[in-house]
């Protein structure tokens, strides 16, 4: 007697697997249908190495404290979270915390000099490649700028060894932008994981010991209304982590830091002019 095919799993069935969230009786009906779908298990294999890269990338966090910013930054999201956005599925850190860069668009505007046709999907459950871009960025900042022995993995002082690497890395050739003129010195920067492949982060440092981040990489699956060949310059308020960001011919770029808008707005142009 042949047995009936399972129901292929969901996406949210597949992320409580991942996350092993549920009872017992559930993630082991879970599995066994998961045995059934070769397809899936390929989906599955790499779920799990994305949150266990999450896992180590973050590990020396979980030991610590939550930033202050992080916390605002909860607080704020507990207003404004949007529904049917599973943050959850990164691991590693405070689910209120993740939950906090889910809030929604509270401002958007265009760039003059760099048009580009907005995406017209912000309201969907799912969140857009862009967007999940900003809040992996806004993640990135928030986790890293508070740090005093290690904010970065390879410091200034190793500035083409950086760029070399992390162009490898990445498959594209990068270029740290000069942002002395802006009273802002390169710390250093860092390799991070992304949904598909590897991401970098550059940090700088002002005289007062104020921090801006730069996150790069490359973005996928364009939302519709928007080239991969085509720019959009929009601000991101992030829950508390203030972004300027862009994407030119599918890669990304994010700057971030505490700074009042038209002081971000003006390092973020000064970053577009040289990249």
């Amino acid at each position: 007697m042949n047995r009936t095919p399972n129901r292929p799993l969901t996406d949210d069935e597949l992320h409580a697997l991942v996350d092993g969230q549920g009872s017992l009786d559930d993630l082991a009906a879970l599995r066994m249908r998961l045995a059934d779908d070769p397809d899936v298990q390929v989906r599955f294999a790499q779920w799990q190495r994305q949150r266990d890269t999450l896992h180590c990338l973050h590990a020396q966090v979980l030991s610590e404290s939550v930033p202050h910013p992080l916390l605002q930054a909860a607080q704020a999201g507990d207003a404004v979270r949007t529904t049917g956005n599973h943050w959850w599925r990164y691991g590693g850190m405070a689910a209120s915390v993740v939950m906090a860069f889910g809030a929604g668009w509270l401002a958007n505007t265009h760039w003059p000099e760099v048009s580009g046709r907005a995406a017209t999907a912000f309201g969907m459950a799912r969140a857009l490649p862009e967007r999940e871009f900003v809040r992996q960025a806004g993640l990135a900042h928030a986790v890293y700028t508070p740090e005093i022995r290690h904010p970065v993995e390879v410091t200034a002082q190793e500035q083409a060894h950086l760029v070399q690497w992390l162009s490898k890395r990445l498959g594209k050739p990068l270029k740290v932008p000069d942002l002395t003129g802006q009273g802002f010195d390169l710390v250093g920067g860092r390799l991070l994981p992304g949904e598909a492949g590897a991401r970098a982060q550059f940090m700088f440092q002002d005289a007062a010991g104020q921090r801006v981040t730069l996150y790069l990489g490359a973005v996928h699956q364009p939302a519709a209304g928007m080239s991969s060949q085509e720019t959009g310059f929009r601000f991101e308020p992030q829950a508390g982590v203030p972004s300027f960001y862009w994407v030119d011919q599918g890669f990304g770029y994010a700057l971030a830091g505490q700074l009042p808008r038209a002081a971000l707005m003006q390092l973020a142009q000064a970053v577009y002019r040289q990249l």
